[in-house]
């Protein structure tokens, strides 16, 4: 084989090696977030949807930080249960809300229903009094 020849064959596989390359980059992109930035994607949620009873609730009074130690604010947003373990990611949804959320708390607090939401969670999904909606753990 001539020089030029053997030049010609390594550009060229240096080419094919830098399109695979530029292939894999695009399609780990696409498929990380479907082309969507990520502040504006729906949240990820994992295995089967469930069905639980939610009511709105309060933080206990003069309580600084739930039993899951998270600081109680005028906006802190969360679920209390009394088995899944702290921080654990849910999905919610209720009606056409679906929302990103975790255990920050301990409870319900009252019988009847399965989970206890903040307020302003509440707010967000659009709930008042004792409803059922779906959950999901989230990845």
């Amino acid at each position: 084989m001539t020089s030029a020849l053997l030049q010609r064959e390594a550009a060229l596989a240096a080419v094919a090696v830098l399109a695979v390359a530029i292939a894999l980059a695009v399609a780990a992109v696409a498929g990380r977030d479907g082309g969507e930035d990520e502040a504006s994607a729906t949240p990820v949620a994992a295995g089967d949807w469930y069905t639980a009873l939610v009511a709105p609730y309060a933080f206990e009074q003069g309580a600084k930080r739930t039993k899951c130690g998270i600081a109680i604010g005028a906006t802190t947003m969360g679920v209390a249960h009394p088995v899944l373990p702290c921080g654990a990611k849910l999905v919610l949804e209720f009606g056409d809300v679906r929302v990103l959320t975790q255990v920050i708390d301990r409870g319900p607090a009252s019988p009847g229903h399965e989970f206890d939401v903040s307020r302003p969670l509440a707010k967000e999904l659009k709930l008042q009094g004792i409803q059922p909606l779906k959950w999901q753990f989230a990845r």
